[in-house]
Formats: structure tokens, C-alpha cells, sequence
């Protein structure tokens, strides 16, 4: 979605790719032979979002090092190749999550709030420190911590919507952990905007201005599908079902505001929960 706005916007998008590279794409192997600083000669800016999916299955030993070495490992080849690539590029966009925060009840968090305790807040700490050596080198580097990305496609909202179609849906666990979501259209113009703007550098909230209480969310949800919402997910089923995920991923309290956003003049199409569902979800009437 990101190339593509790009593209369109008449950009040229180069793809890093781990397979044979074809036309308009550039091999990289993070764990084997890394990224010829050669290869991006001429490039202006470098968008990283590698990493394996944290919600790809249940964290067990071999999972947790596996999803905390793409992003470590993955990011300082980039990062390192960025810096000495001769004529190359003068921006390092990388990804990163608000699960940098942890569990933080009711705690208003901003870029400057220092990171939580657990797994997910270790993932994210490594994931923007292996940025470093491109900001060494004088390269403007800039970590999205992105929130809870609404999209059917993918993530929480995907796992909500069968329950939810069906009448079934509720809050999770007791419903009072904040949840910090954006909108996928917005977090693609946010993507952009850092970009673009010379002033955005270090820690950047990917969030929407208006977070949530679960009970909330599931409330708006059940409005937008006309079903009621009603019904809890208990949080002993959800550890059952995710183990150390739920306490980390589902039942976790990130009160998130997107303060370098705002102060750099960004402004959101979706500011607010409902909108933002209707026009995913409702298609056919926006």
C-alpha cells in the first residue's frame, strides 16, 4: 500500500528481496551475506518493515528469538549498508511498535516516555537501536511505533470479526486496557509525511489522537456491524489460547497520543474510532 502511494505520487520503488532479485529490485540476506552499500547509490530514502509476525503463532522459546533477531538482526544490516553506501541515502524510515511501552494502565504515553517492561517493549528497544549506525553516519532516522493497525486484512480487528459477525462479540478480558489504533490510510500518509519532513527524526507515535478503552472498541465495533457486543472474552481463555501474548498483545494498556505527528502538522482522515470502522467495513456507504 505504501509502494504504491509512492509510486504514485511519481516515485521510484525499489523492493529489498530475498529471493533472485528481478526489475526494480535489490537482493539483501540479513543472516547470510547482508546488503552491498553499493546498491543504494542513488537512493534518497530507505523504508524498513521486515520482521516476522509477532502474531504468528504461540511465543515459545524459538519463536521469541526468532521474532527478536528479524528485527534486530534485519534492521542494523539495513542501518549499516545505509551509512557507507557511497552517494546514498540521506533518510532511514523504520518500523516499530507502541508495544514498546508495555502495560501502562492509564499512563499517558508520548514519545518520551521511557519503555516498559517484557518481551514485546525488549522487540521494540532492539528494533529502534538497530537504526544507530545510519544515525552515526549523519542519516536522518526516524522509528514509527505503530499501534493497533485497522485493517480486515490482518492482526486484532481480522481475529474480532468472525466472533463479532456472528453476535458473539465482547470486550476482552475486563475491557478497561486503553488500545491505541490507527487507521491503515493514515498510517500510510504518516509514513509519508516522515518522509518528507526534514524536522521528524527518533521516535515517532503511529497512532490515531483518540485511543480506546476495549469495551469501547468493542461497543463501536458492534455498532458499525449492526450486533450487539456483549458478551467477554475472560482472560483466563485468553491465555489459554495465546499464552504469554495475551498478557503482552491483548490484555496490555498502551494510552498512546501521536505528539510528533500533531507538532509537525500532520493531520489524520480518520481521527476517531467509528469513522475509521465504517469506512473499512461499510464500504458500500462511504
Amino acid at each position: 500500500m505504501l509502494g504504491r502511494r509512492l509510486a504514485a505520487g511519481g516515485n521510484k520503488v525499489t523492493a529489498l528481496v530475498r529471493r533472485e532479485p528481478g526489475p526494480g529490485q535489490i537482493r539483501w540476506d540479513p543472516a547470510g551475506s547482508g546488503l552491498d552499500p553499493a546498491a543504494l547509490r542513488g537512493v534518497d530514502a530507505v523504508v524498513h518493515l521486515a520482521g516476522e509476525n509477532i502474531a504468528g503463532g504461540r511465543w515459545t522459546g524459538p519463536r521469541k528469538r526468532e521474532i527478536l533477531q528479524s528485527r534486530r538482526l534485519g534492521t542494523r544490516v539495513l542501518a549499516e549498508a545505509v551509512a557507507r553506501a557511497p552517494n546514498g541515502p540521506t533518510t532511514m524510515v523504520s518500523a516499530s511498535a507502541v508495544g514498546y511501552y508495555g502495560d501502562r494502565g492509564d499512563e499517558l504515553l508520548t514519545e518520551a516516555s521511557p519503555p516498559g517492561r517484557g518481551f514485546l517493549p525488549e522487540v521494540a528497544v532492539a528494533w529502534e537501536e538497530g537504526t544507530r549506525p545510519a544515525a552515526a553516519a549523519g542519516v536522518r532516522t526516524a522509528s514509527l511505533r505503530i499501534g493497533l493497525l485497522l485493517t480486515p486484512e490482518g492482526g486484532l480487528l481480522q481475529r474480532m470479526l468472525p466472533p463479532f459477525r456472528l453476535g458473539l462479540g465482547g470486550p476482552l478480558g475486563d475491557g478497561t486496557q486503553w488500545m491505541s489504533w490507527i487507521a491503515a490510510e493514515d498510517l500510510v500518509e504518516a509514513f509519508l509525511h516522515t518522509l518528507t519532513r526534514d524536522e521528524v527524526c527518533g521516535a515517532v507515535n503511529a497512532v490515531g489522537p483518540g485511543p480506546v478503552r476495549n469495551a469501547d472498541f468493542a461497543r463501536t465495533l458492534g455498532r458499525v456491524l449492526h450486533r450487539p457486543a456483549s458478551i467477554p472474552v475472560p482472560a483466563f481463555a485468553l491465555r489459554l489460547a495465546f499464552g504469554e501474548m495475551a498478557d503482552e498483545a491483548i490484555l496490555a494498556s498502551a494510552r498512546v497520543v501521536p505528539g510528533v505527528l500533531q507538532a509537525t502538522g500532520f493531520t489524520f482522515k480518520y481521527p476517531t474510532l467509528e469513522p475509521a470502522l465504517i469506512h473499512l467495513l461499510r464500504p458500500a456507504t462511504t
